[in-house]
């Protein structure tokens, strides 16, 4: 075998780094995410795919709101899109839900292919897993939980709303709720979302049931199975099981005690009425998108409160996005030892590595960053009040889908940034910050020194 020849230099044979980064797993998933959207804004354009013809523009809109499990709207859902058309929104929205990566992989094994080194590693990149090993495993797994959870959450619902709607609508109705709920996409078939059912237990409890799954994340699913007991779950499971009760119960009771008295939202409604619409507030900000409240009606405290809830989302490997919860527990722990003087970041008898404390600050404050750039933007090319701004950018950034009202009056630029923002809010800050700075060990460190910080 020949390991050089004196006409090829060594600076010849080094892969160049364009190919290095065409190669990256960041670019095939955000490659692969970007050509499901089009083809999805192509087929969402026929003619038989609305009742009335929408732009290019608001196909792709809609398109990368559904492949992205955001939610926005620039034209609604129900009216403006014939049962094709609707279907096709579903489809995109469980494949973006749970990933492209997922279908590939299990539709791999099926075929009795063999999953290269390159096709791990951009499935890890998806799946947000260090071991590739058990990619196969957990394609499949995620598959097969999804399918079950969605199958009885179509059920209940189809069953429930027989009556009101007779099989075939509540059958669709079962379909495209359940679908947008477990995904965390928000998509409704009603303009005014889920409104009319404020104080309805069934709807309340399956919905927030399904996209609470979805967003808690597979992975934890999966150790609950392995492990039924509460000391043997990975700190993982166990922070992300901690922090979301704790964080829903904050936002339940905050909620509850800001809006009893506002005669636009929970004023209304019975004793039972206001406790559900309370819970479903305080939960659908985790990404999901539904809303059972006016949210332009709501206090400025109460928006404040979810701000914070969409900016967080949900869980790693689920239907969720956000900077996750995980992701701010490590921040809150990391500040309270900092200010404790700790040497070390411990959580249930465990120390949280340095790598990983990195990471969580890099990812919000390139969050942050993003938000506040989305803002700036935002501001500029549209006349709205800034509240309504600033929710519509951490929505989108967050793919959580509510909005003051702003996404359907949005300019051409404004569409064309929350676009951007949906996308950039799905594949996750820290996955397209690889493309701007790849791994690299210095070979000269320099001496320490000390900053006043504060």
């Amino acid at each position: 075998m020949v390991l050089w020849h004196p006409s090829v230099s060594p600076i010849e044979r080094r892969p160049k780094a364009g190919k290095k980064l065409l190669g990256a797993p960041p670019f095939i998933l955000s490659a692969s995410f970007m050509l499901l959207i089009l083809m999805g804004a192509g087929l969402l354009k026929l003619p038989f795919a609305t009742h009335e013809p929408i732009s290019w523009v608001q196909s792709l809109f809609t398109a990368t709101s559904a492949v992205t499990v955001t939610g926005l709207v620039v034209v609604d859902t129900g009216t403006v899109f014939t049962p094709f058309g609707q279907t096709v929104i579903a489809l995109l929205i469980q494949c973006g839900g749970l990933g492209l990566m997922t279908f590939a992989v299990v539709t791999l094994i099926a075929l009795g292919g063999k999953i290269g080194f390159l096709e791990r590693t951009v499935a890890r990149e998806a799946f947000n897993q260090t071991d590739s090993s058990t990619l196969a495993t957990t394609a499949k797994s995620v598959l097969g939980f999804a399918l079950v959870v969605e199958l009885i959450g179509i059920a209940v619902l189809t069953l429930y709303w027989r009556e009101e709607l007779g099989w075939q609508t509540s059958l669709f109705h079962g379909f495209f709720y359940t679908i947008s709920a477990f995904n965390n996409a928000g998509f409704a078939l009603s303009a005014d979302s889920l409104m009319p059912y404020v104080d309805d237990p069934v709807v309340n409890i399956t919905i927030t049931g399904l996209f609470v799954i979805g967003g808690l994340g597979f992975s934890v699913w999966m150790d609950l199975r392995r492990n039924r007991c509460w000391s043997r779950l990975t700190v993982y499971s166990r922070m992300m099981i901690s922090g979301t009760v704790i964080i829903n119960l904050v936002a339940l009771i905050a909620i509850y005690l800001i809006e009893y008295d506002n005669p636009n939202t929970l004023a209304p409604l019975s004793e039972s009425g206001k406790w559900l619409a309370s819970w479903f507030q305080a939960v659908t900000p985790r990404t999901a998108g539904f809303n059972t409240l006016a949210i332009d009606q709501l206090e400025d405290a109460t928006t404040a409160i979810m701000l914070v809830l969409m900016f967080i989302g949900g869980g790693s490997l689920s239907t969720a996005s956000g900077i996750k919860v995980v992701t701010f527990i490590v921040l809150i722990l990391a500040t309270y030892a900092y200010l404790r003087r700790d040497e070390a970041v411990d959580v249930f008898q465990r120390e949280i590595t340095k790598e990983t404390i990195s990471k969580a600050l890099a990812l919000t404050i390139i969050s942050a960053g993003v938000t506040w750039l989305a803002i700036f933007a935002l501001l500029l090319s549209e006349k709205a009040p800034m509240l309504d701004i600033v929710f519509e950018a951490v929505s989108a950034l967050g793919t959580v889908g509510l909005s003051r009202g702003l996404t359907g009056n949005l300019s051409a630029a404004g569409e064309f940034i929350i676009i951007l923002m949906m996308f950039m809010g799905r594949l996750g800050p820290l996955t397209l910050a690889y493309f701007l700075a790849s791994p690299r060990k210095k070979k000269v460190r320099y001496a320490e020194t000390r900053l006043a910080i504060g």
